[in-house]
């Protein structure tokens, strides 16, 4: 493994697929101002920037002022692409079908039966009574996760964009090994909280599965792609793109999936590589 002062870059680079939390953002949800110019500078060269991150599209107004060229965004770890020029209209969804979402719900309450879940819709999240609170919804809805997946008629509902599963007490690395192993058939789990919340997503949709099909439509290579990342949710696309970045801060299986480890989050590690990017220009 190489540092960011080292590692090969690409020939060219035409994509930059970043991380936000953890990655590009720092630890207090900012960018810095070194950040901030090194995205500018990387789009007034020619070079398209991706946020790739398991945010939903409305939780985007982190990096809202900052988004440049096409406007895109791949949300809540590749199962929305979202057009942020347009306050975070969806534009393409690879939804998780919800009879396999309630089989994914039996399956771990079997499993781990204090796993508690929310539900993340495209048109916004609701969770259990015992799902841990958070203030980013205030209008959700309360119920358990069977009632909250239940349609009223066939393909009734807005799609679901994955569930989340928290459980109390698991580790979250053993709780994430649980979850493939008992439903990994169903679905895409994977996580990126510090906390054992697993994010179960349609089967095969991932971050970088979505980057790859955005690449293809633009006739970039993943030869051409940098990516950047730091949690189990971020290790296909790192091992997708052609050259591929943890951070400093990263998850051990980052850090094994990328081709080069840089600074932290909160040392403008993702800055640095574009800056030595732009000076080989």
């Amino acid at each position: 493994m190489t540092s960011a002062i080292d590692s090969p870059l690409p020939a060219v680079t035409r994509l930059i697929a970043t991380d936000l939390d953890g990655t590009l953002l720092r630890d207090d949800k900012t960018l810095s101002d070194r950040t901030i110019a090194a995205l500018a500078a990387a789009e007034d060269a020619g070079i398209e920037v991706f946020f790739v991150t398991g945010r939903p599209a409305r939780w985007m107004d982190v990096v809202s002022d900052h988004v440049h060229g096409h406007g895109m965004a791949i949300c809540a770890n590749g199962a929305a692409v979202a057009d942020l020029h347009a306050d975070g209209r969806l534009v393409e969804v690879r939804p998780l079908e919800r009879t396999a979402a309630l089989e994914v719900v039996r399956i771990l309450r079997d499993a781990a039966p204090e796993t508690s879940f929310a539900v993340e819709l495209t048109t916004g999240i609701h969770y259990e009574p015992s799902y841990p609170p958070f203030h980013l919804d205030p209008g959700a809805t309360v119920a358990i996760a069977e009632k909250l997946l239940r349609e009223e008629q066939p393909d009734s509902g807005a799609p679901v964009l994955k569930v989340l599963a928290h459980h109390p007490e698991l580790t979250p690395d053993s709780f994430l090994t649980l979850a493939r192993e008992a439903a990994g058939g169903l679905a895409s789990v994977t996580r990126s909280s510090p906390t054992a919340l697993l994010e179960i997503s349609g089967p095969g949709v991932s971050k970088a599965g979505t980057l790859a099909a955005c690449c293809a439509e633009r006739g970039i290579d993943r030869a051409e792609v940098v990516a950047f990342g730091d949690m189990p949710n971020d290790v296909e696309m790192l091992g997708w793109a052609g050259t591929s970045f943890a951070m400093g801060n990263a998850h051990p299986a980052a850090v094994e999936a990328a081709s080069g480890v840089t600074l932290t989050n909160n040392e403008d590690g993702v800055a640095v590589v574009i800056e030595r990017i732009l000076a080989n220009l």
